[in-house]
């Protein structure tokens, strides 16, 4: 049986996956911060006592929403590496 050998497109598609993943994990980070930094605003301020239970549920949040983002940017570079492996491509990093 021939082997097939991937061509250029999909090259640049699994190109843009890894673009991709990378650019979901920044999200996550993202939103990991923007969590992080509002819920130690509310805790920090006076006048917004009465929303400190969403302050603290935002600093739980912030960690976990951390933790997600690594998780899903290495089981889809692992995806990925899986690819490349079966094809056969050096180019991965």
């Amino acid at each position: 049986m021939e082997e097939l050998k991937p061509n250029k497109s999909d090259l640049l598609a699994l190109a843009r996956s890894k673009l991709a993943s990378e650019r979901t994990f920044l999200a996550y980070f993202r939103i990991a911060v923007v969590f992080f930094s509002s819920g130690f605003a509310i805790l920090k301020l006076g006048a917004l006592r009465v929303i400190t239970s969403i302050g603290y549920f935002l600093l739980v949040l912030a960690p976990l929403m951390m933790q997600i983002g690594i998780f899903h940017y290495y089981y889809t570079r692992r995806q990925l590496q899986k690819v490349y492996d079966n094809n056969q491509i050096k180019e991965f990093d």
